[in-house]
């Protein structure tokens, strides 16, 4: 069964550590809806839906992805690159535990889960303001009794590096070459996004469907091009908080 683990968005949402965007106002009550309808999507596309309750000490905590990385054989809790997002690792990795054997990543290495992208047993891992070549080497070092291998990767202009590409199943990313050197994924197949839609390579791969922002409609429609189907969703307000649809859910199979 695929499972994810999401988190009720706080109250304080508003006040959420921001690097590349302009604050502004969160209308928190339609922030709740659109987080609702993401769940709803990942039920109807046959998730089981573990939802936690929201912290409303950490206005980031509705953003699982950050703290931790899930694997088919074990979980990581990361180190986080916001100091502030910190608090927000220990409920999550009581979540976690009854599923997965936990590794704690140990200071002052740097890393967070929106900078790692999984392609089978190869995880590329941005460095980033939030991730440093420390965090990906111990990375490397803990998985690697695993038979996973971490690449770093450089990126730029952007938060994590899921801003710059997804893994959307079938050996294929879909990325923004704006924002990360499509050289380094050399033989996988590769779809850009619209040229008007930089934000668009965050995409969530569920099943055989992308579910994306509806804000990107060019970009949806060449994924279907290319034989994808895609669900839209509104995530206006959460994206004023630099949100993209992979950070809202942990997905793995139990």
């Amino acid at each position: 069964m695929l499972t994810a683990i999401t988190r009720t968005v706080s109250a304080t949402l508003a006040s959420c550590e921001l690097t590349w965007l302009p604050r502004e106002p969160i209308n928190i009550a339609r922030a709740i809806e659109e987080h609702h309808a993401y769940e709803r999507c990942l039920a109807d596309l046959g998730v089981h839906v573990i939802s936690l309750p929201a912290l409303d000490a950490h206005p980031d905590a509705v953003f699982v992805e950050d703290p931790a990385l899930v694997l088919d054989e074990v979980a990581v809790i990361t180190t986080m690159g916001a100091q502030s997002r910190r608090g927000e690792r220990a409920s999550l990795a009581a979540a976690i535990a009854p599923f997965r054997t936990i590794i704690h990543m140990r200071d002052p290495a740097r890393l967070e889960g929106g900078d790692v992208m999984r392609v089978g047993h190869h995880l590329y891992a941005g460095l980033s303001a939030r991730t440093d070549t420390a965090g990906v080497a111990q990375l490397s070092d803990e998985l690697l009794p695993y038979g996973y291998i971490v690449h770093a990767v450089e990126l730029r202009d952007c938060l994590h590096l899921k801003s710059a590409c997804c893994c959307i199943g079938k050996d294929t990313i879909l990325l923004n070459r704006a924002w990360v050197d499509a050289a380094q994924f050399s033989g996988y197949r590769l779809i850009d996004v619209a040229p008007n839609e930089p934000g668009a390579a965050n995409a969530l791969y569920v099943g055989q469907t992308i579910v994306m922002p509806d804000a990107f409609p060019s970009t949806a429609a060449i994924l279907r091009e290319n034989g994808f189907p895609v669900i839209e969703l509104d995530m206006r307000e959460l994206m004023k908080a630099e949100s993209g649809v992979t950070c809202s859910s942990l997905l793995f199979h139990t």
